[in-house]
C-alpha cells in the first residue's frame, strides 16, 4: 500500500502543476474553471484559487461535490480583505474589488504558493486571469512562469489599450455629464486598428469618468495592461476565424497570443469525465426551464438574461417587461435578486398576468443548455462575453443592451462586424424592446442574423475539432509553453 502511495506521489511529481486563479467574479471564473480541467485532462496537475466568500457561495449553491478536492485537481482559497457584504450572495461593486485586488491580496496569494509547494508539488507555472496584477510580483519573486487568460473580448483589450490616447488628445473625459446625452458620445474614434466607425460610446465606460470611482479605474487598467505585456503567453477564449485580425493587431503590442475557445466547446470535447462534478455557478440553477422549453416550438422562445453584475432601475426593468408583453412571443427571463439598483426585482402584477401562458421567470439558469435548446430563437443580452461567445457557438442572434466593461465593444462587433446582432439604447423603451424582438424571432434582418449567426456556430466547432481545429492547434502550442516553463 505505502509503495504504491510512494509511486503515486513520484508520478505527480513529475506532473507539470498549473495553479489557476480567476478574478472572483462569475463571469471570470467560469472560464478559468474550464481552461483548468483543459489542462487537467493534458497531464497537469491543478491547484484552483478562490476567495473565502465565493468559495462559500458554490457550495451554498452547488454542494460541497462541485468543489471536491482530487489528488491532482484541488481547490485552494484567499481572503479578499472586504468587509462581509449584507446580502451573502451579492457581487461586490467593480471599483471596490479592484481596490482590493491591489491592496489586500498579494501577501495572502504568496502564502498560498508557498503552503502548496510544501504540502502538494511545486507550482510550475501561474495561469492568472489578466487583470490580477498582484500575480505578477509573486511569479517573478519565486520564478514561477505566468501565464495569463483574458476572459472578455479580444477587441475590448484593444479599445482598453486605447485609454492613454483618448486622454491624451482631449477626447476624454466628459466636461460634464450633459455629455452623455447630447450627442457627443457619437463621435467615431478613427485609430483603434481593426475598428473602424467605432464610436466613443462604444469604448468601455470607466474612461468617461463621470462616476466615482472610475478615474481609478482607468489607472487600475493600464496598469494591468502594462503588466500583461510581461507575461510569457495570453489565452483568449476565442477563435482564430472569429478575431484573428484583432489579435494579429494585439501580437505588435503583446506577448504570444493564442484563441483556444470557445472554452466551453473545447472543454466539452477534452475534459476528463472524472471532473463533471466540478463547477462554478454561485447562484442556485432552476432545471425547470429547459423541461419548460421543452413544451415550446422551435425558434419560438427569446431568452433574457443579462448577466450576473449588470444592474438596472426599477423603471428600465418595466420597460422590458411591457416590450416582451407587447412582442407576444414566448420569454425565459433569468431575474437575479440583485439586479435591480437598490431594490429587489419586482415585476409588475399586471404583466405578470398577462404573460402568464408565455412567459417563464427563473433566479438562474444552465446558460449552454439554454442556448443550445432547439426553442430558443433569440438572446436578449447584456453582451458580456461569455454571453457572446456562447451565442455564436449554438447559432443564436442578439439584442444586445451593453452595461460596462468590455460589452460595449462586444456588442459593437456582434452588431457591426458579425451582423449577428442589433443594440438596444441605453435609455431603454418598451416600443424599441418590442420592436427588435418581433424583428429579431421573425423579421427580415431577423433572419439574415441567424444565417450570420450559424455560420459562425459551424467555424466555431471546426476551431475545436480534433486534430486540426485552429483552436486545437493553439491549444498544443501553449501546452508546449507551459510544459517547457516547468523547472
Amino acid at each position: 500500500m505505502h509503495i504504491c502511495e510512494s509511486l503515486m506521489d513520484f508520478e505527480q511529481e513529475k506532473k507539470p502543476h498549473a495553479l489557476c486563479i480567476p478574478i472572483p467574479l462569475q463571469g471570470h471564473i467560469n472560464p478559468m474553471l474550464k481552461l483548468a480541467k483543459i489542462l487537467h485532462s493534458k497531464g497537469f496537475l491543478i491547484t484552483f484559487v478562490d476567495t473565502e466568500f465565493n468559495h462559500q457561495r458554490l457550495i451554498r449553491s452547488l454542494g460541497p461535490e462541485a468543489i471536491r478536492d482530487l489528488p491532482t485537481f484541488r481547490f485552494e482559497t484567499i481572503p479578499d480583505g472586504l468587509p462581509p457584504p449584507q446580502n451573502p450572495d451579492a457581487t461586490p461593486e467593480s471599483s471596490l474589488l479592484a481596490h482590493a485586488l491591489e491592496e489586500n491580496f498579494e501577501g495572502p496569494f504568496r502564502n498560498l504558493i508557498t503552503k502548496v509547494n510544501a504540502l502538494y508539488s511545486p507550482v510550475t507555472c501561474i495561469v492568472a486571469d489578466l487583470l490580477m496584477g498582484f500575480t505578477h510580483a509573486v511569479a517573478s519573486d519565486m520564478s514561477i512562469p505566468e501565464f495569463l487568460l483574458w476572459t472578455a473580448g479580444v477587441g475590448s483589450l484593444l479599445c482598453y489599450d486605447q485609454f492613454p490616447d483618448l486622454l491624451d488628445k482631449g477626447l476624454m473625459p466628459l466636461k460634464d455629464p450633459s455629455y452623455l446625452v447630447n450627442g457627443y458620445l457619437d463621435t467615431v474614434v478613427d485609430f483603434i486598428p481593426t475598428m473602424p466607425g467605432i464610436r466613443l460610446k462604444d469604448i468601455p465606460p470607466f474612461v468617461r469618468i463621470v462616476h466615482p470611482g472610475d478615474e481609478f479605474m482607468v489607472g487600475f487598467s493600464d496598469r494591468e495592461l502594462e503588466r500583461g505585456k510581461r507575461a510569457t503567453a495570453i489565452i483568449f477564449n476565442t477563435f482564430d476565424e472569429l478575431e484573428g485580425e484583432i489579435l494579429d493587431a494585439l501580437s505588435l503590442k503583446y506577448p504570444l497570443c493564442y484563441g483556444i475557445g470557445p472554452l466551453h466547446l473545447l472543454h466539452n470535447n477534452i475534459a476528463d469525465k472524472s471532473l463533471d462534478s466540478i463547477k462554478s455557478n454561485l447562484w442556485v440553477e432552476e432545471p425547470k426551464c429547459l423541461k419548460w422549453l421543452d413544451d415550446k416550438e422551435p425558434l419560438s422562445v427569446i431568452y433574457v438574461n443579462f448577466g450576473s453584475v449588470t444592474v438596472m432601475t426599477p423603471q428600465q426593468l418595466v420597460e422590458f417587461c411591457w416590450g416582451l408583453a407587447k412582442s407576444n412571443y414566448s420569454f425565459l427571463w433569468i431575474i437575479r435578486p440583485d439586479l435591480v439598483i437598490g431594490d429587489s426585482a419586482i415585476l409588475p402584477s399586471e404583466f405578470l398576468e398577462q404573460t402568464s401562458n408565455r412567459g417563464m421567470l427563473a433566479n438562474w439558469c444552465p446558460q449552454q443548455e439554454v442556448l443550445s435548446h432547439p426553442s430558443i430563437g433569440g438572446f436578449l443580452t447584456h453582451s458580456g462575453w461569455n454571453s457572446t461567445i456562447e451565442s455564436i457557438s449554438y447559432g443564436v442572434p442578439m439584442i444586445c443592451w451593453p452595461f460596462f466593461a468590455d460589452q460595449q465593444p462586444n456588442c459593437w462587433w456582434s452588431c457591426n462586424k458579425w451582423k449577428i446582432a442589433m443594440e438596444i439604447d441605453n435609455n431603454v423603451k418598451s416600443e424599441e424592446v418590442s420592436k427588435l424582438v418581433i424583428e429579431l424571432m421573425n423579421g427580415e434582418k431577423g433572419k439574415e442574423m441567424r444565417k450570420n449567426a450559424i455560420d459562425l456556430k459551424n467555424k466555431a466547432e471546426e476551431a475545436c475539432t480534433f486534430p486540426t481545429g485552429s483552436s486545437v492547434i493553439n491549444l498544443e502550442k501553449v501546452i508546449q509553453l507551459l510544459q517547457t516553463s516547468q523547472k
